[in-house]
């Protein structure tokens, strides 16, 4: 579903983590949530409302990467080999409504879209070679793309 970059530990934070490793001696992990309250939260953020013109939003980025000529965008026609696949805008959706629930709202903004579109799209949108030799990324690609895609 989403494509989260995390960076290394710090060094003294992996000098614990090699040390617990080599002795076996593991932190004592403790539950803070039930898998009934998970469930819960998953009905919840279902429930979460979407408004037809963000449907129409999350739509209008995905198919800007497949099509970006159509979204204003030509310069990026020979920069993406393949854009998002279908899952790319269920993923977008899904999240959106998460990102919503977790900023305790009952509805989508496109705050919520943008906040995380990058996540969810940097491995869903191929580049081409032309693209590495420029050093455009798929990060480069999906923020053309949320600066020209009309926000709702």
């Amino acid at each position: 579903m989403l494509k989260v970059v995390i960076d290394y530990p710090k060094l003294q934070d992996e000098q614990i983590i090699m040390r617990q490793n080599l002795s076996g001696d593991y932190a004592t992990v403790n539950p803070v949530i039930s898998v009934e309250q998970i469930l819960r939260a998953r009905q919840a953020v279902n429930e979460v409302y979407m408004d037809e013109k963000i449907e129409k939003y999350i739509l209008d980025i995905i198919f800007a990467t497949r099509y970006p000529e159509k979204y204003n965008l030509p310069k990026l026609k020979d920069l993406i080999s393949f854009g998002a696949s279908p899952r790319g805008s269920i993923n977008l959706a899904k999240a959106a409504k998460c990102y919503a629930f977790i900023k305790r709202r009952g509805y989508v903004i496109p705050e919520d879209v943008r906040a995380v579109v990058f996540d969810v799209l940097r491995h869903r949108i191929g580049i081409t070679y032309e693209a590495e030799a420029e050093n455009v990324t798929s990060v480069d690609i999906i923020n053309a793309i949320i600066n020209e895609v009309e926000v709702p």
